[in-house]
């Protein structure tokens, strides 16, 4: 496992402190809105604030739903945070976490020049409890492990479930093997306790196997599967004990060379199955992360025309042709926008996929995309930038989901008001082209730089020109774009002549019958 495809702990957490932080800024720039809607109400006309009213009560209704829904989404974030990092059924470290874990001991050991020890565990005769009294108790049976290991561990030690009924424990700073082997037989004793459950009393017991840093291996994966071929032995010569590390194995022992194969061809199997198992469980963790990010990252964009919406509302003057009604619609459909994503937060069965829901049904895309345009226009005025629409009026069918089809182009309008400067130029335009619509999203803006283009829609990329534009941004619209594009069965991509020379984002999607 590379350092580069391996999430680090530090980077978890710094990518969760960002997310946290951006969702408490925006419950603080809601109860600003609602202050702000509270002084205009007094501030108005008698005449002006009768006609207001209504709206102004819609607006701080909405304001209020999303405020909960900020307050949510922080004790959400904080939930999946422990989620990411915990096995769901003992609550002992994941595998990810406990490897990510492993390597930073091995660093502080490497440094300090000490020794570390894994103990491999292996629960004896667990799948006749599992068959006989139903999984519901095998999993209590788990627990009831998972504390009597971590009664008997110190406060520096850690514990994981690596699979089934296998537990891998790490004890970060020890004297001497021999301080391994007491705190091994330490745990031994725990488990052999007789316990209730299931209406039974049963009487657990384990096989352990020891390595030793740097004695039987200098890298994560040498040491578990030295500690798990030690296991495997002591498995086969009797239950309920521990064998010590490989390297004294070999000291202790007279190994005939038959021996010597089978223990090379457990060896080889454990390694091909630590491989496997910390692969799946590392691209489980990047895509729990990256679902994260995406979702917090959406939650963020509604905001902006909520605001705008409310400041015309107290503003009366300032709508100029933009009806109360109009802004109403705005603020609803951004709240029912935000309820969305909250939804695809709390689904943690999308969790290991990394997939948004999607809702397919006939639409007119058309339709959909003057929508957007009337909810991105009121930004575009703000920074007087002249917006151009061309959309034909009759209607182009297509079988999609109007909510996320909505997400694609408020993501690259937003964009492109973003990296637009004052009086820019932005437009999008709809071209049908045989069975399929080409949306083309066009500004005059700063552009991209030829080194960003390739990975312009690949998760946390961002152009290093346009971070002082990007407002706090985590670099995640684009690949929402992306995967939202292919999940209606299109395709986008970017164009750009430079730097300071705009950009085209051209969406390509099915219509009705493709």
């Amino acid at each position: 496992m590379t350092d580069q495809a391996k999430p680090t702990e530090a980077a978890t957490k710094h990518a969760l402190a960002l997310l946290e932080k951006k969702a408490a800024r925006l419950r603080h720039e809601l109860v600003e809105l609602r202050r702000k809607l509270s002084h205009a109400r007094h501030s108005l006309s008698e005449s002006h604030a009768i006609q207001l009213q209504e709206a102004n009560q819609e607006l701080v209704l909405a304001a209020l739903h999303a405020d909960d829904i900020a307050a949510m989404a922080v004790a959400d974030l904080a939930t999946l945070t422990t989620a990411f990092q915990r096995d769901v059924v003992t609550g002992t470290l994941n595998r990810a976490f406990m490897l990510d874990r492993l390597e930073r001991a091995l660093l502080m050991a490497r440094r300090d020049g000490r020794r570390l020890a894994l103990v491999f565990i292996d629960l004896d005769h667990f799948k006749p409890i599992n068959d006989r009294l139903g999984h519901a108790v095998g999993d209590e049976v788990l627990q009831i492990v998972a504390r009597s290991l971590q009664s008997v561990l110190r406060e520096s030690d850690s514990v994981c479930r690596y699979g089934g009924d296998e537990f891998l424990v790490l004890l970060p700073a020890i004297a001497a093997p021999t301080d391994a082997e007491r705190i091994a037989a330490d745990m031994l004793m725990a488990l052999s306790t007789p316990v209730s459950v299931g209406g039974e009393i049963l009487k657990l017991s384990a096989s352990l196997g020891i390595s030793i840093y740097p004695d039987d291996g200098e890298d994560p994966a040498t040491l578990i599967n030295h500690a798990d071929a030690a296991m495997y032995r002591r498995k086969r010569a009797g239950l309920g004990d521990f064998q010590p590390r490989l390297g004294a194995w070999f000291q202790e022992q007279s190994a005939s060379p038959q021996d010597l194969r089978e223990v090379n061809a457990q060896l080889v199997l454990a390694a091909l199955k630590a491989q496997g198992s910390a692969a799946d469980a590392t691209e489980a963790h990047r895509q729990q992360l990256k679902h994260m990010a995406i979702v917090a990252h959406e939650l963020r964009n509604p905001l902006t025309p909520l605001r705008i919406a409310a400041g015309l509302l107290i503003n009366r003057n300032s709508t100029g042709e933009i009806p109360v009604e109009r802004l109403q619609v705005i603020i609803n459909d951004q709240v029912t926008y935000m309820t969305r994503l909250i939804d695809d937060l709390l689904d943690a069965s999308r969790l290991s996929t990394g997939r948004m829901r999607i809702e397919r049904s006939d639409v007119d895309l058309g339709s959909v995309l003057n929508q957007v345009a009337a909810s991105c226009r009121p930004g575009m005025a703000l920074r007087q930038q002249h917006f151009s629409l061309g959309v034909r009026s009759e209607p182009i069918h297509m079988l999609g989901d109007p909510v996320r089809l909505a997400q694609i182009f408020s993501n690259l309008l937003d964009n492109a008001c973003k990296y637009t400067p004052e009086k820019g130029e932005i437009a999008l335009e709809l071209v049908l082209l045989d069975t399929c619509a080409v949306i083309t999203v066009r500004d005059n803006g700063i552009g991209i730089s030829a080194e960003a283009l390739p990975t312009i829609f690949d998760l946390f990329v961002q152009d290093a020109r346009a971070l002082p534009h990007s407002s706090g941004g985590l670099g995640v619209g684009l690949s929402v774009v992306r995967d939202l594009v292919r999940a209606h069965g299109g395709s986008v991509v970017a164009h750009s002549a430079g730097r300071g020379r705009g950009s085209d984002f051209v969406v390509t999607l099915p219509l009705s019958g493709c």
